[in-house]
């Protein structure tokens, strides 16, 4: 199933080039059985590059890549028979029905028509579209249609599931029914692998993770850990009157650990909020709004990067 010391992955200066633009700039991880591993950061920083590389579907322009013990440069069929991938774009054939997709798609993994009809049945109830199994796809909703995708994915009983941005595009209750299935998932013992941009993916999701900026990985480590090492316990956002973030950031410079001064608001990142905000008040500060909440993955990346996750 797994590598020494149950290391499903291992990479060691990965790297991947598009001519002369270095999409993958020789990064070192790896995945091991039974965890989500994720990948975070803002689009362009590598992320999707290095889930093609994972998949096999990609070639290495540099550096090694195991799964499975095996070598992703020699070794792709044999590693692919053995992942399930969700990719960024649903690619469901929408004539056919939600039950005859996962059945044929369980043809390239040589599954015998029985087997895949009892395994659709399954995984649709799964997935929660058990009672849409004979519709046609065309008109689910999109957090249908990516539930639906993560099923198919699910056909071949795969050791590691890759997700490349799952929920991308989903509204909020779309998004928490694709982490509920996922969490089960995880529960279930399988292993996952993920990019993504929204931090509180991450957050639910993720037992390890990289922050990736520019094809480097920037940090590396749990999502409490890299909270703790890069942030504060609190952060205070000040929404101030149009033009006055700058000055507001450096009247209150004294009071936190650091303070962003962003487009639309200051950050003050502090173990202590409400005493921030009670100094921001007493110096005669006037918010337009003032809100004191716990450091998030996006704080994180907004000291490593100097940027949100949503540039």
């Amino acid at each position: 199933m797994s590598d020494r010391n149950g290391v499903l992955v291992e990479a060691a200066g990965l790297t991947k080039r598009f001519g002369s633009f270095t999409a993958v700039d020789g990064i070192d991880f790896d995945v091991r059985q039974g965890e989500a591993f994720g990948f975070l950061g803002p689009n362009g920083a590598g992320k999707s590059s290095t889930m093609r590389m994972v998949g096999c579907v990609s070639p290495l322009s540099g550096g090694t890549l195991r799964l499975f013990g095996l070598d992703a440069a020699t070794d792709g069929p044999r590693i692919r028979a053995r992942l399930g991938v969700v990719p960024q774009q649903d690619s469901l054939d929408e004539e056919l029905t939600l039950r005859e997709n996962l059945v044929v798609y369980a043809r390239y993994f040589d599954i015998p028509r029985r087997v895949a009809a009892t395994k659709a049945v399954e995984l649709l109830e799964f997935a929660q579209l058990a009672d849409r199994a004979d519709e046609r796809v065309e008109p689910l909703s999109g957090g249908m249609k990516r539930r639906l995708t993560i099923a198919r994915s699910l056909v071949n009983d795969p050791d590691l599931l890759l997700l490349d941005e799952p929920t991308t595009g989903l509204d909020p209750q779309a998004r928490h029914l694709v982490w509920d299935r996922l969490y089960r998932l995880k529960q279930q013992g399988t292993s996952l692998v993920l990019t993504t941009h929204y931090m509180d993916e991450a957050e639910q999701l993720c037992d390890r993770l990289v922050v990736m900026d520019g094809g480097r990985i920037v940090a590396e480590g749990s999502p409490r850990e890299l909270i703790e090492q890069h942030s504060s316990r609190e952060v205070v956002e000040m929404r101030m009157p149009a033009g006055e973030n700058e000055a507001a950031a450096g009247a209150v410079a004294d009071l936190a650990e650091r303070v962003e001064a962003l487009p639309d608001r200051v950050l003050l990142y502090a173990d202590d909020g409400d005493a921030a905000v009670a100094t921001v008040l007493q110096r005669g500060l006037r918010p337009d709004a003032l809100l004191v909440r716990r450091s998030t993955l996006e704080d994180v990346f907004l000291k490593l990067t100097g940027r949100t996750l949503v540039d």
